[in-house]
């Protein structure tokens, strides 16, 4: 196993949890028009698709006692 050359004082570990940097990270660049309109296109596909598994599911999900008396009917004709 990997062990330390040397130990490390728990007054330093402590000391890390309080230090602040005064050092700012650089603003963020600006989306352009064309990222923007990416991410809308891509979260209107997504809401497109779970629109559209629910529209196309629902029948699939849906019990109606129709289809009973219809394969009850059909196999008393064979």
């Amino acid at each position: 196993m990997f062990r330390r050359r040397e130990p490390v004082p728990f007054a330093f570990l402590a000391e890390t949890d309080r230090f602040r940097s005064n050092v700012t990270p650089p603003p963020r660049p600006r989306s352009s028009v064309s990222q923007i309109a990416g991410r809308w296109l891509l979260g209107l596909t997504l809401v497109a698709g779970l629109v559209g598994s629910l529209v196309l599911g629902m029948p699939a999900l849906s019990t109606s006692s129709g289809t009973g008396t219809q394969q009850s009917q059909a196999s008393q004709g064979h």
